[in-house]
């Protein structure tokens, strides 16, 4: 098949750009010939909370990305609809993320549909945001309109999707790959050298962009109990703040925890993010909302066992007792988790646990199931 990606890609950095890039990759090692057509404009400046959307990694190897999509313009949007239409895709995956992005999405799905042969779906990883404004209660409508099926990285997604679809079309749930692009695990003495960090504590991470929703302070809040520093653990936040940093700091201070958390709060650039999981003894993901998380599937690629909070989609991916611990948004009981974690020493029998539920997550699963979905379209 001849397939086109509509979405984030190089030169923009994150999670979502990795996904595409990953995605292509896979459809590409199965035989089709795909081209990804990602943004000159991606967001205004004053909507990005990070320091700079760019990447400062080689573009990757043996992938077609064309950046064409001013997410602004509707001039743009009408031309690159045109320009897909022509090529006469097979099919359209429109990665979407945010209700920002649903005029322009919106717009491109209906100028390419008028050709009558390329099949149009959309590839959805959060349908309402985690920060939900006033935008996201009419805009998704425009955008689900325009297109043919829908697949979803969690269940609590596939019902998101339901609220704007009245037309009844296909939607269906497979679960978020593996990241497994970031390199190899290390030893963990090599890592922690590496980021001189000492080898004779233990470590809990916290990895991604800071913002609200992900729980940090509920995170810090549990480290402010004794019994984490009576058996030597460490937090490492890994990421850079999209938030205000100040409360976060200030927290820190009041609670006397500055001794035990490593603050590493800048982007990590793909080259070093093995250094963080192979340096961790669990991951931590204290969120108070969710749908699913690219950090849960790094985890698993470099089989380390996690923590999650009982929300969105994050049970699914991640059973409680086998390979981590689910819990409440609550600090006393991320706390009390994190204590048994340490002091029954379950690491490995958890490690163990996360090998076999990795195979479940293999990037053919997702472009099986986006093939199987294609056929249910009329």
């Amino acid at each position: 098949m001849k397939i086109i990606i509509v979405g984030t890609a190089y030169p923009y950095r994150g999670g979502l750009s990795a996904f595409n890039e990953r995605l292509a990759h896979e459809f590409q090692n199965q035989g089709h010939d795909v081209e990804i057509y990602t943004f000159t404009l991606q967001y205004p400046g004053f909507l990005f909370p990070g320091k700079t959307q760019y990447s400062d990694e080689p573009a990757p190897e043996d992938l077609r990305i064309f950046r064409k999509v001013n997410s602004c313009n509707p001039f743009n949007w009408i031309k690159v609809g045109r320009e897909i239409r022509r090529k006469r895709p097979d099919m359209v995956i429109f990665a979407y993320w945010m209700s920002f992005m649903a005029p322009c999405m919106g717009t491109i799905a209906r100028k390419i549909r008028r050709n009558h042969c390329s099949k149009i779906m959309a590839l959805v990883h959060n349908m309402i945001p985690h920060e939900p404004n006033f935008l996201d209660k009419f805009l998704p409508y425009y955008f689900v309109k325009s297109i043919d099926a829908f697949m979803a990285l969690s269940e609590s997604v596939v019902r998101d999707i339901g609220h704007f679809d009245k037309r009844n079309c296909p939607k269906r749930f497979s679960p978020h790959p593996i990241y497994d692009h970031y390199g190899m695990r290390l030893e963990r003495e090599q890592a922690l050298s590496l980021l001189n960090l000492p080898a004779d504590c233990r470590y809990v991470l916290f990895f991604g962009f800071i913002r609200a929703y992900k729980g940090l302070d509920l995170l810090l809040d549990a480290f402010a109990d004794i019994r984490l520093k009576q058996l030597g653990v460490k937090l490492i936040v890994a990421g850079e703040f999209y938030d205000d940093s100040v409360p976060y700091l200030e927290k820190i201070d009041a609670l006397g925890i500055g001794d035990r958390v490593i603050l590493r709060t800048e982007f990590i650039p793909d080259s070093k993010v093995n250094l963080y999981f192979s340096s961790a003894d669990i991951v931590a993901q204290p969120y108070k909302s969710a749908t699913q998380s690219g950090v849960t599937q790094i985890a698993f690629h470099f089989e380390k066992p996690m923590l999650v909070t009982n929300v969105g989609g994050l049970p699914e991916i991640v059973p409680d007792g086998k390979v981590g611990c689910v819990v409440e948004p609550d600090a006393r009981q991320i706390a009390d988790a994190l204590f048994s974690f340490f002091n029954e020493n379950c690491m490995d029998v958890y490690e163990m646990n996360v090998r076999e539920e990795k195979k479940k997550y293999a990037w053919s699963t997702m472009t099986d199931a986006i093939g199987k979905l294609m056929q249910e379209i009329k």
